[in-house]
């Protein structure tokens, strides 16, 4: 498989429902954990500037995106298994 194939069917994984669902629902639980653990102070005190929304924005991006590679790689190899 070349390497373009191999973007396009990442890709492909990666916008299914059920993983899409997942990870929105994995960021959303951890991103509100980290966002209170990080900026708590800031939220509470209403001095949240754009580089803290920023920050904040960030915090639900990331587990966003390991749950998605995590579970595109699953699917890979369950898909090479079979």
């Amino acid at each position: 498989m070349n390497d373009h194939s191999s973007d396009t069917d990442f890709f492909a994984i990666a916008t299914q429902r059920p993983v899409v669902m997942r990870a929105a629902r994995i960021a959303l639980v951890v991103g509100i954990v980290l966002a209170i653990i990080n900026h708590a102070d800031k939220l509470i005190n209403g001095t949240v500037d754009l580089t803290t929304l920023f920050k904040i924005i960030l915090t639900f991006v990331v587990p966003y995106s390991v749950s998605t590679y995590s579970s595109v790689q699953t699917v890979r190899e369950q898909m090479q298994d079979v």
